[in-house]
């Protein structure tokens, strides 16, 4: 195949087969295709749409399954002769609907909980769940803005009543190691930026599930009774720049932008965080690790910070 036919690709397609006594092996293989977001193309194997980022798990799931003593072979697909391109990404759309709604069900069972009662961990492994789902929805369902509203609905009077005391000892902040969940987006890139050029200039940053910050850490865009998250109708970064007192009239403007781009509300009708948090999702699907996709963030904030245009 030529270059330019890899670049007309539109899909992906793994077929593969394992000896029977690998039973244990199939199911390992069939888990890691669901969390990669595959739908089956009847008995010819799981499709994926085709970019860096799913070429490199099928190869490498490719690569586990021929040690595991079967065959494998990623195919590069530009059309499908009885299924149309609408037709191949509504499939795609359908298995995210029936997981957006799964999510609703349980968001709406939490919703019905007075504030206080909600669980910080179950409200953190929900929004880690919808991060896996959204990770995986390559057509944007319509569906998950809403299930968005209903997390943050859910978590905001929750967060709100445990968050961090009105009145704060920026002194109490400094060379802390600073925690958020994996996978940066807009909010945690800029908020980190935030935290190392005005709150703590030595701050390091590290990555973990809500339910496993260290007991030194301080947790940021969790929901995490000691950090700093998401408060009413504020993000992350919104809500440093307040607890922290931070006056910069720039970081004001740098703080709409990021609001409307992670919140989508159009609150203060800036549309340059938009920019900003697809080419962050660009990476992301380019397998960036977690560590460079923040460094990487915080570089393109400190650039927008100096821009002119604002």
């Amino acid at each position: 195949m030529t270059v330019q036919e890899r670049r007309s690709a539109a899909w992906l397609l793994l077929t593969f087969t394992l000896p029977a006594k690998r039973a244990s092996k199939r199911v390992e293989i069939w888990r890691k295709l669901q969390r990669y977001g595959t739908v089956p193309l009847g008995n010819s194997g799981y499709l994926l749409p085709s970019d860096a980022s799913n070429e490199e798990r099928f190869q490498w799931l490719a690569s586990s399954i021929r040690k595991y003593g079967g065959d494998a072979s990623v195919v590069r697909v530009e059309s499908i002769d009885n299924l149309s391109t609408a037709q191949l990404k509504g499939r795609f759309s359908e298995a995210r609907v029936r997981e957006y709604q799964e999510l609703m069900q349980e968001l709406q069972t939490l919703s019905r909980q007075p504030a206080e009662q909600r669980s910080i961990a179950r409200i953190g492994r929900l929004r880690n769940r919808f991060q896996e789902i959204v990770d995986v929805d390559f057509f944007e369902s319509p569906l998950q803005e809403r299930v968005r509203e209903l997390l943050e609905r859910a978590s905001s009077s929750r967060t709100a009543k445990a968050g961090v005391a009105a009145k704060i000892n920026p002194k109490d902040f400094q060379k802390r190691i600073w925690v958020t969940r994996p996978r940066p987006g807009v909010d945690r890139c800029a908020s980190a930026w935030l935290i190392r050029r005005f709150i703590d200039p030595k701050a390091r940053f590290a990555f973990s599930p809500e339910d496993q910050v260290p007991p030194q850490g301080v947790p940021f865009d969790m929901f995490h009774e000691r950090g700093f998250g998401h408060r009413g109708t504020d993000c992350t970064f919104e809500t440093l720049e307040k607890e922290f007192r931070i006056r910069d009239p720039r970081v004001a403007v740098i703080g709409q932008m990021i609001h409307d781009a992670d919140l989508l509300d159009d609150r203060f009708g800036r549309k340059e965080g938009y920019g900003v948090d697809e080419i962050l999702k660009g990476w992301a699907r380019q397998g960036f690790p977690d560590e460079k996709l923040l460094e990487r963030g915080m570089e393109l904030m400190e650039g927008l910070y100096h821009s002119p245009a604002k």
